[in-house]
């Protein structure tokens, strides 16, 4: 019999591609969605709608992190093996101006599943999408398991919160309980408002003549980009250990935004310096200048390393949107 797994955040980025790595492995897949008067699915339609799997292994149920009663149901309903908790308010610079509903869903949303684990009795693995950001101004660098939290954000702080909560009740109920301490990591499939994707989107659109101008805030901070796809197998590899444990999942690299815009400007031969504007909106109230991650936990533990480099991930993005313009990359591409 195949295993049941529940992911919430199932139409993001890391959601839709975890889904397809546990399709591919022969899982049952649920997933969390919440109701809107427009479709929100577009990651995912490519495996809902696949006429090939129309064997009823993709499930969506509507709900909310902010309601516990009706997670409490569908964990007594669907009786997952294991919870992927992925939903949450994942936006650093939303987060200075959303603090209270970003407690409330990324940080309590944590403890509502949790305490659904615990009333409902069901049997289960659980994964909590913990985040390089709960390390903030670094106390320690490269970051890992052992080095102290200092967030800078409303969704640093919250996801603080939700890493100690589901140690927590590792501890006090014998939970199997993990937290992936997962760095940036990117793909075609980000958000538009996320950084790196609003770089190759605004290129594919400046050489569609759809834009002019790029506005960008820091160029300099510096970060651990990683691929989304290399990310979710980490996910999966914790929750198939004997022991529940706490991970950094990184590359171990740093990389500043000046060098993301060098690097996918250059593949398609223009100077972003002719197309980037800085805006003091898009800079942070407290900002975080630096996150490298050491992941040799990762790898000795879980076998896991990561397969898509910094310069690979960025050409990938940038062709993706190429296309998503109609554009040729190998039309477009100078390298």
């Amino acid at each position: 019999m195949s295993k049941k797994a529940f992911i919430t955040g199932i139409t993001g980025q890391d959601g839709s591609y975890l889904t397809e790595l546990l399709l591919e492995k022969g899982y049952q897949v649920h997933g969390l969605i919440r109701r809107s008067s427009s479709f929100n699915t577009d990651r995912i339609d490519h495996i809902y709608r696949d006429p090939h799997n129309q064997d009823a292994r993709l499930f969506l149920h509507y709900g909310d992190l902010s309601d516990a009663t009706n997670l409490n149901r569908l964990l007594r309903t669907i009786q997952p093996d294991e919870i992927y908790h992925l939903g949450a308010q994942s936006h650093v610079r939303v987060s200075f101006d959303m603090p209270e509903y970003t407690a409330d869903v990324t940080g309590t949303g944590t403890i509502r599943i949790l305490d659904a684990i615990l009333d409902s009795g069901v049997k289960t693995k659980f994964y909590q999408a913990s985040s390089s950001e709960m390390y903030g101004k670094v106390l320690e660098v490269p970051q890992k398991e052992t080095t102290p939290f200092y967030p800078r954000s409303p969704y640093g702080c919250a996801k603080v919160y939700s890493y100690w909560i589901t140690v927590n009740y590792r501890e006090a109920y014998n939970m199997f309980a993990c937290n992936g301490i997962l760095f940036n990591h990117e793909s075609p499939r980000r958000g538009e408002t996320f950084v790196t994707r609003k770089i190759t989107r605004s290129l594919a659109r400046i050489l569609n003549g759809k834009q002019k101008d790029l506005f960008l805030g820091n160029l300099d901070a510096k970060r651990d980009w990683g691929f989304a796809k290399d990310y979710v197998e980490a996910m999966w590899l914790m929750l198939q250990q004997d022991k529940a444990d706490d991970y950094v999942v990184a590359t171990g690299e740093t990389h500043t935004v000046r060098e993301f815009l060098e690097l996918a400007f250059g593949y398609v031969g223009l100077n972003y310096n002719d197309y980037v504007k800085i805006d003091p909106k898009y800079y942070r109230p407290t900002e975080v200048d630096l996150l490298i991650g050491d992941s040799t936990k990762a790898k000795e533990k879980l076998g896991w390393k990561p397969s898509v480099t910094f310069k690979e991930l960025v050409r990938l993005m940038v062709e993706s949107d190429l296309r998503a313009e109609g554009l040729d990359p190998l039309k477009v591409c100078k390298t």
